[in-house]
């Protein structure tokens, strides 16, 4: 008896957090590793990129998952679609001094949500953007009024990029991207979002620059979880296998082995936290 109250009582101080892997439907490598993940408890979360070649083939596997199930918003990739993406720094110049198309972006959030309705027969349990593009101004103006427009009666949450405390252990310019992808619009986006009645996480983890010599990812995932609590969301993004176009494919390789293995499970166990769906936290 005081064997089983002592597993329960540390079973109960376990922290849930969300892990999410992004661009499902990119590539097939990605959709598979995403599919196997969820089945083995190792994410919570994927957003998709429903105008991607892979969505409309693969968006059948993520029905029977118990994982949250978002949009990707996406103005960077054209996947080839007819659209407005830009290259990413041109991007965020044009939304900052407001010269993105106000009609074309709401078009394009609008058609990217009819796609995830199309193929998943459901509303998105959460948005997030391709790039963090759903904090730009104008984007998230216009996503925040579709939203409330759209889904006032089963609010999705919404991503929040302001990014946790993060370890002197990480180098450097691996926590100043961190900083600078949450001070593209995080605060804002977070006011607008719980105006409209959506949750957001609580802050952000998993951010680094591929370009850049950077720590395994194993460490580096450590770093993160250390820091995690209630409520924080860890993006990645895994892939099973990837095509020769992707630059940074070796990463999203790791990325895919550590959270397949039982290093990561011990980490979890480690720092005391769960993995659990932000859809079920009270926020």
């Amino acid at each position: 008896m005081q064997e089983s109250f002592a597993t329960t009582s540390i079973e109960s101080i376990k922290q849930p957090i969300a892990i999410c892997a992004d661009d499902f439907g990119i590539e097939a490598g990605v959709d598979e590793a995403i599919v196997e993940l969820s089945q083995l408890n190792r994410l919570s979360a994927t957003s998709c990129l429903t105008m991607a070649p892979y969505f409309g083939e693969h968006a059948t596997a993520l029905k029977s998952l118990a994982i949250d199930i978002g949009l990707h918003v996406n103005f960077t990739e054209a996947l080839g679609q007819q659209g407005l993406f830009l290259p990413h720094p041109k991007l965020i110049t044009n939304a900052y001094l407001r010269q993105l198309p106000v009609r074309q972006v709401r078009k394009q959030i609008e058609q990217q949500l009819d796609a995830f309705e199309l193929h998943m027969g459901r509303v998105p349990d959460f948005v997030d953007g391709h790039l963090h593009v759903h904090q730009l101004p104008v984007i998230r103006e216009q996503l925040i009024s579709i939203l409330s427009a759209r889904y006032s009666q089963d609010m999705p949450w919404v991503r929040n990029t302001q990014p946790g405390c993060l370890s002197n252990g990480l180098p450097l310019m691996q926590r100043f991207k961190a900083q600078v992808i949450g001070a593209l619009g995080s605060r804002s986006l977070s006011r607008q979002a719980r105006q409209i009645g959506a949750q957001i996480n609580r802050d952000f983890f998993g951010a680094y620059d591929f370009s850049r010599p950077h720590p395994p990812y194993a460490a580096m995932l450590d770093a993160w979880l250390a820091q995690a609590h209630y409520g924080s969301l860890i993006m990645s993004h895994p892939a099973k296998y990837v095509s020769e176009q992707d630059l940074f494919g070796k990463d999203r390789v790791e990325e895919y082995r550590v959270l397949s293995s039982e290093v990561f499970a011990a980490l979890l166990t480690q720092h005391s936290l769960e993995i659990r769906k932000l859809s079920d936290l009270r926020l």
